[in-house]
């Protein structure tokens, strides 16, 4: 539903989504739950937020005194037919008169240093970021001299002047921006599609401990501010306004990090295999749960609630696993993707099978496609198999995790 909604919206050319400021604030405060001082004397970049229309930008400055920030940087790129007008920095207030030669529909850089009630009003909020950036006391504002490209010469001199990188980059360039920030020795806090996980310039990351995934839940999906005129998909049944404000609701979405916070830290309550299997619905009409894999010498563990507190070997669980995970309680031995397995090789390939229909018809495909995929034997209602000439049956399952218990 959410996917036609943006297929729709990139043909209508509606396609501005924009990270709601309720789900950057509640996602940073965690961090500074678990450390006050997360942000403390630390230069935050926006590289992918054009000021006038990022969320991001709204919420760091005006946090600025109280994360402890030394400086936030804001970069765009090729702004948006909307850019410089999108969440008016400069407010209603008519006395604010337009900067003249104020940024064209460009690429545009604001460095700010220093944040305080400059018109004496009594608050601090935009109206006294746009005093400062007017008069250019103590901060920065003007065009970049390129595209504001995360990788151009500009963006990578302020990347190399940072500390900490939040922002939500653009998922088709998700790899790129990953490895990057590694390069950088970056820390960050970046939204990206829970399939990124799969990556091979990610999931190595995940499971050597060098990134984990943020607080937010991901799987209710988030929802991201849209223009006025966006159109919805006929089958949209989510909430179509959050705080006056129209929205539309993404799945899949979740935060990538490498600073630490306590959920993360949060051990998954579980039941032994023997309790699972008298008690969960879901594993009793799920005929692979706990059945070991016909190419992995490890089980299958349909549900990441399900997984046994009892079993000693290897498991493969859901990518979803990943949102409870916790690196005191479980170890994470590899993937059902290619060279993501070392710890775990696969022990059968599958290139004399042929892809069979559900009705029991000739599919055609070579089992070459499915090999290192996480296999079952037999078939799965509704599902396509694989069969070989004697007779030998096997599914693949979606993209599997796999774990041990700590210790076992």
């Amino acid at each position: 539903m959410a996917n036609s909604n943006l297929t729709n919206a990139k043909k209508a050319k509606n396609d501005e989504f924009y990270t709601q400021y309720r789900d950057i604030e509640k996602e940073i405060e965690a961090y500074l739950e678990y450390d006050e001082n997360a942000f403390r004397d630390k230069t935050v970049y926006c590289n992918c937020d054009d000021p006038y229309e990022s969320n991001f930008f709204s919420y760091f400055v005006l946090n600025f005194s109280k994360l402890g920030l030394k400086r936030l940087i804001t970069t765009s790129y090729k702004p948006s037919p909307i850019a410089n007008t999108q969440l008016g920095l400069f407010g209603d207030d008519k006395t604010i008169k337009p900067m003249k030669g104020r940024p064209k529909i460009t690429a545009n850089k604001f460095i700010i240093n220093e944040v305080g009630d400059v018109n004496n009003d009594g608050e601090f909020n935009l109206k006294d970021i746009a005093l400062q950036l007017k008069e250019n006391k103590h901060n920065e504002w003007e065009p970049l001299n390129g595209d504001g490209d995360f990788r151009s010469d500009e963006c990578v001199e302020l990347l190399k002047q940072s500390d900490i990188v939040v922002t939500n980059p653009p998922f088709s360039l998700f790899r790129e921006y990953i490895k990057q920030l590694f390069e950088y020795n970056k820390k960050f806090v970046i939204i990206g599609n829970m399939n990124a996980i799969t990556y091979k310039e990610v999931f190595p990351k995940i499971k050597e401990n060098k990134m984990w995934l943020g607080v937010t839940n991901f799987n209710t999906g988030m929802y991201f501010q849209v223009p006025d005129d966006f159109i919805y998909a006929d089958t949209y049944k989510f909430e179509k306004e959050q705080d006056g404000k129209k929205v539309n609701r993404v799945p899949g979405v979740c935060w990538f990090t490498n600073i630490d916070h306590g959920r993360r830290h949060q051990p998954l309550p579980l039941m032994n295999m023997a309790d699972n299997i008298k008690f969960s619905k879901k594993i009793k009409a799920n005929e692979n749960s706990y059945q070991k894999y016909d190419n992995y010498d490890a089980i299958e563990v349909p549900y990441t609630i399900a997984i046994p507190s009892d079993y000693k070997g290897v498991m493969g669980v859901p990518i979803s696993f990943l949102d409870k995970y916790s690196p005191e309680q479980f170890d994470i031995v590899g993937m059902a993707q290619r060279s993501c397995h070392d710890e775990l090789p696969d022990t059968k390939k599958y290139s004399d099978y042929v892809q069979m229909k559900s009705n029991g018809s000739i599919e055609g495909s070579n089992g070459r496609k499915i090999d290192e995929a996480p296999i079952v034997k037999g078939r799965i209602e509704g599902k396509t198999y694989y069969a070989d000439d004697n007779g030998h049956e096997v599914t693949s399952l979606y993209m599997r995790i796999f774990i041990k218990h700590k210790g076992k």
